[in-house]
């Protein structure tokens, strides 16, 4: 591990991660830290729930083990998992999987399970509170990592299930209650012979590994044998020293893709151990926050924070073709992601993420005019754009490019009102200055920055020792509005 790595899986305890109003606790900045750390090492991290909501979660899973007790052994064929994706949002009720030698019960709050053999079954008890538990937990953990990518404060509301649901909705969040390697449930046939430790059978299923398509998922078992890959590679076993009050968080691949990929998902697999005395086999409560169906995956919310977003995650997807769609584990740890999570304070108080910088280097050469002046873009419109939008309770949502070339022109265009209201600068487009062309990055900055041009035209310049007097050749520029007379160097609009 790197020096400010953690040596083992960070601990945090719920109580610590729930936002308040106001600058954020110092018991706050920890627990963020930690768990993004542990989130970055080993793609998962322990949540100690307050001791009352422990009990709870006990409860429920003494209620899985007496319901898969007085289950058959054998499940009806209609009650077998079919793996169609395109009932992602839509399982409710007992399924079975002998492939993997799995048996759940989802619980989906507006969704009533309907027995196909009209026998009135009766669920693992309480599981409407344990979904209201988990489900916010899930939230606060999301909360926490956006706090820590220096997110604004609930930036995935929007793909999210209404708290509470309205009349008629149906939750995309799902709680299973699982059972894996019952003995007298009848599969075992179907499972690889993996290694033999301490004179007991290890087994796994025949897929190596899962990932879940989720937001957040957070797992509470009432025995070990949960296993993640850390970002090395190991296999690690996360559940083995549990409290009665802890459970396992991890990313799914829904956050990968909401954050541009600097969250990476947990690759996760449970490893079963056929003893004499695993009779009930292993009993897990399994909460999932899903994003709503009809929205999409964007990362909007990432480019506002200033964040880099590869090409792969630059347009939106819909939530339901993301979930229907298959996503190959081997192409999606491509990159190294945020290796410190310290939080130094600036000044001000305020706490910004550490980010990689470059080494300072006198053999570096100087960023071009262009580079610069869509960092400057991008610092201008966090500060000032995004004050002002605050201030008037707008939540900015920028257009197109090419389709607001011609929105500038109306009056009735989807960002007139947002325009006017905030002084977008007249003539150019509504999208965030990232994507601006660099002529209209310059009338951007010339709005809101004040003074902008003749404090920045010598920095903004190309300035190496020695090509000064090439540069004021090659300049063709002789407008006094665009000239820089007390610059020897080319100028930036002859540049662009």
């Amino acid at each position: 591990m790197a020096g400010s790595g953690l040596p083992s899986l960070g601990h945090v305890k719920l109580t610590d991660l729930v936002p308040s109003e106001g600058l954020a606790s110092e018991s706050y900045k920890v627990s963020v830290s930690t768990l993004s750390q542990s989130l970055a090492q080993y793609s998962a991290a322990i949540i100690q729930f307050p001791a009352s909501d422990g009990a709870l979660l006990r409860s429920g899973l003494d209620s899985a083990r007496l319901y898969y007790h007085q289950r058959a052994s054998c499940p009806a064929t209609e009650m077998m998992h079919t793996n169609d994706s395109r009932e992602w949002c839509k399982t409710s009720g007992y399924y079975a999987d002998p492939q993997l030698w799995l048996e759940t019960y989802d619980y989906r709050p507006g969704l009533t399970h309907n027995d196909p053999n009209g026998v009135l079954e009766f669920p693992p008890a309480g599981l409407p509170d344990i979904f209201a538990l988990l489900g916010k937990a899930a939230r606060d953990i999301l909360d926490a990592v956006s706090f820590y990518l220096n997110l604004r404060s609930s930036p995935f509301t929007e793909i999210l299930d209404n708290v509470p649901l309205r009349n008629r909705d149906i939750s995309s969040s799902v709680l299973s209650v699982c059972c894996n390697a019952r003995t007298s449930f009848q599969g075992a046939q179907h499972h690889n012979l993996a290694t033999q430790e301490d004179g007991q059978l290890v087994m796994y299923p025949d897929h190596d590994h899962q990932v879940d398509k989720s937001l957040i998922s957070i797992v509470k078992s009432d025995k070990a044998g949960l296993h993640i890959r850390d970002i090395h590679g190991r296999w690690i076993e996360v559940d083995r020293d549990l409290g009665p009050q802890e459970a396992i968080v991890y990313p799914g691949l829904a956050l990968y893709r909401a954050t541009a990929g600097y969250v990476n998902p947990a690759l996760h697999r449970t490893e079963i151990n056929s003893v004499p005395g695993n009779m009930y086999g292993r009993c897990s409560l399994a909460f999932k926050l899903m994003p709503r169906s009809m929205t999409s995956l964007s990362c909007s919310e990432m480019r506002a924070a200033g964040h880099g977003v590869e090409a792969q995650f630059q347009l939106p997807v819909s939530v339901d073709d993301f979930m229907q769609r298959s996503h190959p584990t081997d192409q999606l740890f491509n990159r190294q992601n945020i290796q410190c999570f310290n939080f130094p304070t600036a000044q001000d108080g305020s706490m910004k993420p550490l980010m990689r910088r470059r080494k300072n280097d006198s053999r570096s050469k100087p960023l071009p005019p262009s580079k610069r002046l869509r960092l400057e873009a991008q610092r201008v419109l966090k500060e000032r754009v995004q004050d002002i939008a605050d201030k008037k309770g707008i939540k900015l949502r920028f257009c197109n490019l090419k389709e607001c070339e011609s929105h500038v022109h109306t009056l009735d265009s989807p960002c007139a009102n947002i325009r006017m209201e905030i002084g977008w600068p007249p003539g150019v487009p509504f999208v965030h200055p990232h994507d601006l062309p660099n002529k209209a990055k310059i009338g951007f900055l010339e709005a809101y920055e004040p003074g902008w041009t003749a404090t920045h035209d010598m920095e903004l310049s190309l300035t190496e020792p020695g090509q000064a007097s090439q540069r004021s050749a090659n300049c063709n520029c002789n407008s006094p509005q665009v000239s820089y007379p007390h610059c020897n160097a080319l100028c930036i609009r002859c540049y662009l």
